[in-house]
């Protein structure tokens, strides 16, 4: 199995707070704005960047919460494995306000589907957008495209785009691996 080196620690840095900044010019105090990160993986980034936001860029009150999605996929039923559900940590009001759907690389686009539906169990939000750090752009299965990107990547399908956090694998790093 070769893998190839997509972004390392610095250049991951570099790119989170660019992400960063490109929330705080569309959303200024964030008193409109919660950040959701999509479970499993998602939850990394979106505690990452809700840090570099309060510690780096001294935003208060960033509302921050943790969205499980497997039950609202279109594909929990077919496989042979029984599921594992994450926990969902929403404890503020979605109803009104602006949503930013956080998750590690945007691939078919059936997760966003997938929250986009589990979301509304918290009310309706004002607007939602979506903020991911790799974009898998030629892989979509449906049509939907992030507002923020950190990284367009062009993958092949039998290439697999991994993340790895510190707080969770030890490293900040992205590869390509070939499946």
């Amino acid at each position: 199995m070769s893998h190839k080196v997509l972004l390392n620690s610095k250049e991951v840095n570099i790119i989170l707070h660019r992400l960063a900044c490109q929330l705080i010019e569309n959303h200024d105090d964030f008193s409109e704005t919660v950040l959701i990160g999509i479970q499993p993986r998602g939850k990394f980034l979106a505690s990452r960047l809700a840090q570099i936001l309060t510690d780096d860029y001294k935003i208060k009150n960033i509302q921050l919460g943790h969205l499980d999605i497997t039950f609202f996929r279109d594909d929990f039923r077919r496989g042979d494995k029984p599921l594992e559900a994450n926990t969902t940590i929403i404890s503020f009001i979605v109803e009104d306000k602006n949503v930013v759907f956080i998750d590690d690389v945007l691939y078919t686009g059936r997760s966003i589907r997938s929250a986009l539906t589990a979301i509304q169990s918290f009310g309706r939000p004002k607007d939602i957008e979506l903020l991911t750090l790799i974009d898998r752009r030629f892989s979509r299965h449906l049509p939907i495209q992030p507002n923020y990107r950190g990284r367009q990547v062009d993958a092949i399908d039998n290439q697999k785009v991994i993340v790895k956090w510190l707080e969770n694998e030890g490293e900040d790093a992205v590869y390509l691996v070939d499946k």
